[in-house]
């Protein structure tokens, strides 16, 4: 099946042409009927002295006043007719190409310079006209300043040597053409990608527009001198100020200079502050808006409320505990009561000795929960240390072992180079303690039983307690750090718990990691030191 013919496609309807490319028609017809009134007045007031219509000033006037009544056509057809941009556009130029031919003709030919205007037409219809058309119309130039020239030569024995400067201006003709259209390709294309990121952004304005808006939290943009510059709703109902616009915001917010000063000076605590206000809370953050940027993003967060659910939380969680330990006070209280009135009824040895280490027993029980306890209220109170852990892990392996009477030869120790972590010695200490007295007690007691693995991942120091034991259960593993759990019945259930909550006090995390055997707990601190 042949395919369908393309050129008359060039001439069709064309719902989707631009309106800057009827605007810029527009303009270049006017400048057309600026031009030909031009060579009309020239010829009307100075003849042929001016070489314009040298040759037939008779054919000049009468083609220069076509040229100005064709222009106002046009004009007029533009107006009234907004449709077919190509077929009007073709209809100029081959205007412009006949009516300046014609005026070469009249005033001498080629030499007259009249051919020089056939470019600045062809570079205006190239700006706004398709690859096809250009090359058309640079195309019927050249046929047309050849035509012209060739009449010359046939008519008026001109030497044919003279087709020198009309074959120079056809190869201006289509280089101009060829040139401007690719230009006009390559502005076209950054215009729609321009206008296209335009309305990405507009649609990105927008959603921003409406997530500030309805957002908790308010936002103020602020000048070097803290002026307010824009917010959003939230900001003017937390600040209870109208209108907020030039407004000073150290004036509005108590305490808010001493914040801005930090921030800044680039002092301590500069990105956030907790502010006070008519007994309520606000806690301003600071964003940086790039260097060299004169305005500061500032986001206001009312804190009340988050701090009255904290304190519930706590009260919450105190009420739990408490109940908890006067739980795992009460029986140890009974086992002492319970054995204390035996004492006094015992006669043989065995009989007190066995109720004595009753006593003895239960009270190191309270002992160690009076411990964990005083333990977890002290976990806040910290010092960060620079430890290297590769030089501080055998020394502490050394006095564990003294202290719980375990042979050295049950851990295997695998250290790392380079692991220095941000840690308070103390508390690391004791979530070590703990995790190594649960691989001893569930692990075998044949040697390396226990593993402690050090290692680096990604610029993260990563510190694992293995055993060969039997391991946690799976329906027991989300119960491992909950207060009060345990397998063991002479133990707290505060080990695993304090151990973790310790951990998160300096920003590390302990986890249990599902092995295929044995247990295995890993603490990820912040990142290694470099």
């Amino acid at each position: 099946m042949d395919a369908a013919p393309q050129v008359p496609g060039l001439f069709a309807r064309d719902a989707r042409t631009p309106d800057s490319f009827w605007l810029s028609l527009r303009y270049f017809n006017r400048y057309r009927i600026a031009l030909a009134a031009l060579f009309l007045g020239i010829a009307a007031i100075y003849g042929d002295a001016l070489t314009l219509g040298s040759h037939r000033l008779d054919i000049f006037r009468a083609v220069s006043a076509a040229y100005v009544a064709c222009g106002v056509g046009f004009e007029w057809l533009m107006r009234h007719w907004r449709e077919r941009f190509n077929l009007q556009l073709s209809w100029h130029l081959c205007l412009d190409i006949a009516a300046i031919t014609l005026l070469m003709y009249a005033s001498g030919g080629i030499r007259s310079g009249l051919g020089m205007m056939l470019l600045i037409s062809l570079i205006g219809a190239a700006l706004v006209a398709p690859r096809r058309l250009t090359l058309l119309y640079a195309a019927l130039a050249t046929i047309a300043v050849l035509l012209e020239q060739s009449f010359w030569v046939l008519a008026f024995d001109v030497p044919t040597a003279t087709y020198l400067q009309p074959g120079l201006l056809a190869i201006g003709c289509f280089a101009a053409a060829g040139v401007t259209t690719w230009l006009a390709q390559r502005v076209a294309a950054s215009q729609l990608l321009a206008q296209q990121r335009g309305r990405e952004l507009e649609s990105q304005m927008r959603v921003s527009q409406r997530i500030i808006e309805n957002m908790q939290d308010g936002v103020l943009v602020l000048d070097r001198e803290g002026r307010i510059v824009q917010h959003n709703p939230p900001a003017q109902r937390l600040l209870e100020v109208d209108p907020m616009i030039g407004e000073d915001l150290a004036r509005l917010l108590p305490g808010f200079a001493a914040a801005w000063q930090a921030w800044r000076d680039r002092r301590p605590g500069w990105p956030s502050s907790d502010l006070d206000m008519a007994g309520r809370g606000l806690r301003v953050r600071f964003v940086e808006t790039g260097s060299g940027s004169e305005f500061c993003v500032l986001f206001l967060e009312d804190i009340t409320r988050s701090r009255e659910q904290a304190q519930q939380l706590k009260l919450a969680a105190l009420g739990r505990l408490t109940a908890n330990i006067a739980h795992e006070i009460r029986n140890p209280l009974s086992a002492i009561s319970h054995a204390s009135e035996l004492l006094d009824e015992a006669r043989g040895v065995a009989d007190r000795t066995r109720l004595t280490r009753i006593v003895r027993d239960n009270t190191r029980r309270l002992e160690r929960l009076v411990t964990d306890v005083l333990q977890l209220s002290r976990r806040d109170r910290m010092t960060l240390d620079r430890i290297d852990l590769k030089s501080w892990l055998p020394m502490f392996l050394e006095e564990f072992c003294a202290s719980e009477s375990v042979p050295p030869e049950r851990f295997a120790l695998e250290p790392s180079a380079g692991a220095i972590i941000e840690f308070d010695r103390e508390h690391l200490r004791q979530v070590l303690w703990n995790l190594l007295r649960n691989a001893v007690r569930y692990a075998t007691v044949e040697p390396r039983s226990v593993h402690i693995r050090l290692r680096i991942v990604a610029h993260q120091v990563q510190l694992s307690v293995l055993d060969n034991g039997p391991g946690v259960p799976a329906a027991e593993q989300g119960q491992l750090f909950e207060p009060f759990f345990t397998t063991d019945s002479k133990g707290t259930g505060l080990g695993l718990y304090l151990a973790r909550e310790l951990c998160a006090t300096n920003r590390a995390r302990l986890d249990y990691i599902e092995a295929d055997y044995g247990a295995h707990f890993r603490i990820r601190f912040r990142e290694a030191g470099r």
